[in-house]
């Protein structure tokens, strides 16, 4: 296994990292709420009055925040990304992914994040369950396929 060097972005994964926690913290310190991405979004497509406002904030600040990274981060600090998959495949993965977000009762945001964070036992084996399904689906792709 080598390190591809040339997309390592541990400085940048380290400060994206610090800002979903410190967005997370206050979140919950201000709102109440937990950050998981999956249940807000799903709150504005099924909305509550007077419960959408902040909802549409966060899911735009999301958006929004790689624009605003594009336009002040150094020149060698932006690399496009590469996806190695076509339309069809990149859908097929979003619906299993939100499909996966309801049967787990959340997202990885939501449990990893925040769940582990309040040492909730039902996030654990959530996040045991992604990071180990994740591991299988790389190797078998990588390896078997």
């Amino acid at each position: 296994m080598t390190i591809d060097l040339a997309n390592f972005t541990p400085w940048a994964s380290l400060a994206g990292g610090v800002l979903l926690g410190v967005a997370a913290a206050l979140l919950i310190l201000f709102n109440g709420r937990v950050l998981g991405i999956s249940g807000i979004l799903g709150g504005v497509l099924n909305p509550t009055r007077g419960d959408v406002g902040w909802r549409v904030a966060l899911l735009a600040g999301l958006f929004v925040s790689p624009l605003v990274y594009r336009a002040l981060a150094p020149e060698g600090f932006i690399s496009a990304p590469r996806i190695d998959a076509g339309f069809g495949l990149i859908v097929l993965a979003g619906l299993l992914v939100g499909i996966g977000t309801r049967y787990g009762a959340g997202c990885t945001s939501g449990h990893g994040v925040c769940g582990l964070s309040r040492l909730s036992p039902r996030s654990l084996v959530a996040t045991l369950a992604f990071m180990a399904t994740g591991f299988a689906t790389v190797f078998v792709i990588r390896h078997l396929l």
